[in-house]
């Protein structure tokens, strides 16, 4: 089941934040295959493995089958598909589109954001700080905002938009099928109108599992599409199998710094179990404590620790300055 050149072969599918972490953590001790139909150039900090663009559709009990038709053999498989991306395909058609979108904005005097995550609240304050003239109003179905944190960065992070004019509507919801195209009159739950120039869809992306349900871990698909894990972040069932990212069962927050953790975890299992050490030598996962941090605006933000809850400038510092880009790409070997 190796290599010829004698080492084990390790799939991962999946190239966001966990599997390319896993896939360079790696790189040097396995023979190492990156499955991933995205716009990122893995090759970068990949310089010692090989990878697949294109999407994988199946699973067996030896193989891994992509879109493009290959066949791809593993010893230790990774699953790490996160969440399913509407967004075009390449490099440049994305930056077309996001273009598009902020020249939407710009030409907009008012504009209807729909969720208020932190997609819908970030995008809000960003419009109301570099736009401040413009007419923003947000409608979330729950509530209150941000309900994946606590109560109290939720209310801040309220008031905050509030300060700056934007029209917050809880426990309202817009169907936006039933708007005609073109209609600049949307209707709420509640029966209230909101005339908006443009609209922004800001709510969960679909899990990136539904292709499992074919696969041989079909049975390992809870209700919600997560796959179920072991203390150790294998597949239930299976010893080969693991499952990093937002896809897992874990109850805990899912974010970023979390599929990192749970990268980093099942790549120090990967090379104890390929260098031949026992499976009673694998670290158990500890979920992560509830840490969150959401920017307002360019300067502002609020961030939930176990200890305390922040809003202003510090923790606006310390995420809105690059987003974590500069960690991200630190930690793959790349420039900031």
């Amino acid at each position: 089941m190796e290599s010829g050149g004698g080492r084990k072969r390790v799939v991962i599918v999946g190239g966001g934040i966990a599997g390319s972490l896993l896939a360079k953590t790696i790189l040097f001790n396995a023979d190492l295959t990156l499955i991933d139909p995205s716009v990122i150039n893995h090759t970068d900090y990949l310089t010692n493995g090989r990878v697949v663009t294109s999407a994988a559709i199946n699973i067996t009990d030896t193989d891994i089958l992509t879109s493009n038709g290959r066949r791809i053999p593993y010893d230790y498989l990774v699953i790490a598909t996160g969440h399913a991306d509407p967004f075009p395909v390449t490099r440049a058609e994305r930056l077309h589109q996001y273009d598009a979108e902020n020249q939407k904005i710009q030409s907009a005097q008012s504009i209807l954001i729909v969720g208020g995550g932190p997609c819908g609240v970030e995008l809000a304050a960003e419009i109301a700080t570099d736009f401040p003239g413009k007419k923003v109003t947000l409608v979330h179905k729950g509530p209150r905002l941000l309900e994946f944190i606590g109560k109290k960065a939720s209310n801040k992070s309220l008031r905050w938009l509030r300060s700056r004019n934007v029209k917050v509507k809880l426990e309202q919801a817009v169907d936006l099928n039933s708007t005609p195209d073109g209609s600049q009159v949307y209707g709420t739950s509640t029966g209230e109108s909101i005339e908006a120039d443009c609209r922004f869809l800001c709510v969960g992306k679909p899990l990136a599992t539904a292709w499992l349900s074919e696969t041989i871990l079909k049975t390992n698909l809870d209700k919600n599409g997560r796959l179920m894990v072991d203390e150790y972040l294998r597949v239930k069932g299976r010893s080969n199998i693991f499952a990093i990212g937002d896809i897992t069962d874990i109850p805990e927050i899912k974010q970023g710094y979390l599929a990192q953790r749970h990268a980093l975890l099942v790549a120090k299992t990967l090379k104890l179990l390929m260098a031949g050490g026992k499976e009673s030598k694998m670290t158990k996962y500890v979920p992560g404590l509830p840490i969150a941090m959401v920017s307002l605006g360019r300067k502002n933000g609020v961030a939930q620790f176990p200890f305390a809850t922040l809003c202003g400038r510090i923790p606006g510092w310390l995420k809105s300055g690059d987003l974590f880009l500069g960690t991200t790409r630190k930690q793959k070997g790349l420039k900031p």
